[in-house]
């Protein structure tokens, strides 16, 4: 097997990726930490809601949600087991996720590693759907997803999404509907398991104080020993329109005051990962000199009670869709939205201080440093910059790089008024009305 070391000369770290004789990447980050953090993740997420046809003419549609149903149904072993207890039993910490592009299967531990990595290739790489348990799963999933229906922050983000993306899947759900998960069968299951849960289109990430040879041998005694397919996955792509399906989107719901999101749509989709890194890391201090706690904005509509200290702001990027999202609670959702307008026009002539540039670029750079702290948070930094395409410690460089010019250009390019989108969650109006009494 050949492996390769990256280190960091800043931090005097290093992490290596192993090339298996089964196709998957294995990357270990060794590191003397108290606890093990370990993730097995495939490239294959919510966004992924078409199967390739067999004939190469194109794609067939399957129900959204089938990646997070896939997810939770894994956890199901042939013999009757549960892969959670199993993990509970060698006293590990397991747990899952599916996100737009990829779905992970994770465990934290402190001892016995090799049995908690073994359960975790093992219970991935062997699916077992059946009609019963996934008739079961239905429901269990119908209740997630009303849960998720029942939060107002998660309805005003999800909210936010369908009104900037007009095409892209993006728009949906990652559980999907309840609807839609009534489609799906274990036929449809192992149909897309078959397609995308293929070794070389996933990475295994391990992080703690473990050695690259020694999660080479587990992976040794429970992976192949050739490589099943290593033939470019066909995936769907979206020609997005640039403006917004909706320009505002407005619910009721029981909360106190309204909440909002307010989104800005990119349309600038670098094809180059190192260019989609540089653009993130750009926008990630663009929005730290101009929306922090210690920026001019921020301070204003604080003092004027327009905001509370739920104000949020975070960008967003992956192959296919990049946004910025402005996330608050107010009284006056549309004033926050004319008021950020104006200040961002006040900034594009007036420019960023040099104060505030370098300010924000040393505390950012500071969190950079400060993730190398966590297993959890370098695995899952480790795990996104692998399936991007992009080496992690290139990060640390990109944000010392970064020109002050280069930000406001881009301040001057993104913040276009055509791209906007305000989404927002009002108190029911009986609510309203009673508290007026």
């Amino acid at each position: 097997m050949k492996m390769t070391e990256f280190a960091s000369s800043l931090i005097g770290e290093h992490y290596v990726k192993v090339e298996h004789p089964s196709g998957l990447r294995i990357y270990v980050y060794p590191k003397q930490m108290s606890g093990i953090y370990a993730m097995f993740s495939v490239q294959y997420g919510s966004v992924d809601n078409t199967l390739p046809k067999a004939d190469g003419s194109g794609f067939e549609k399957v129900p959204d949600g089938i990646a997070h149903f896939l997810e939770h149904k894994l956890f199901d072993n042939p013999d009757g087991t549960d892969a959670f207890a199993n993990f509970s039993a060698i006293g590990a910490d397991a747990n899952a996720y599916t996100a737009y592009h990829r779905t992970a299967y994770l465990f934290s531990c402190t001892e016995r590693f090799d049995e908690a990595l073994t359960e975790l290739l093992s219970f991935v790489t062997k699916p077992h759907f059946t009609e019963a348990s996934v008739k079961k799963e239905r429901g269990i999933i119908a209740e997630e997803i009303k849960m998720y229906e029942d939060s107002p922050w998660e309805r005003v983000y999800q909210n936010l999404l369908a009104a900037l993306y007009q095409k892209h899947p993006i728009r949906k759900n990652i559980c999907g509907t309840v609807s839609s998960i009534r489609k799906i069968t274990p036929e449809l299951l192992y149909r897309c398991y078959e397609t995308y849960y293929r070794l070389s289109n996933m990475a295994l990430v391990v992080c703690g104080p473990v050695t690259p040879q020694q999660v080479a041998d587990v992976a040794n005694r429970v992976l192949p020993q050739a490589t099943a397919d290593t033939a470019k996955i066909p995936r769907k792509t979206y020609r997005e329109p640039a403006a917004p399906a909706k320009t505002r989107v407005e619910a009721q719901m029981q909360v106190a005051k309204p909440i909002f999101c307010i989104g800005i749509k990119d349309t600038v989709l670098p094809v180059s990962p190192q260019e989609r890194l540089k653009r993130e890391i750009s926008m990630m201090l663009l929005n730290e000199i101009l929306f922090s706690q210690s920026g001019e904005f921020y301070g204003e509509l604080l003092e004027e009670n327009l905001i509370n200290p739920s104000f949020s702001f975070g960008y967003s990027a992956e192959e296919g869709f990049a946004f910025n999202c402005i996330t608050g609670e107010s009284d006056r959702p549309d004033e926050i939205l004319t008021r950020l307008q104006a200040y961002l026009e006040r900034v594009e002539r007036e420019g960023i201080s040099d104060e505030a540039f370098e300010r924000c670029r040393r505390a950012l750079y500071a969190d950079e440093i400060r993730a190398y702290d966590s297993t959890e948070e370098i695995a899952n930094r480790l795990l996104t910059f692998v399936f991007d395409g992009t080496e992690m410690y290139s990060a640390m460089e990109l944000f010392a790089a970064v020109q002050k010019k280069e930000l406001e250009e881009l301040l001057q390019s993104f913040y276009c008024k055509e791209q906007f989108a305000l989404s927002v969650i009002s108190p029911l109006q009986s609510q309203s009305n009673s508290e007026r009494k």
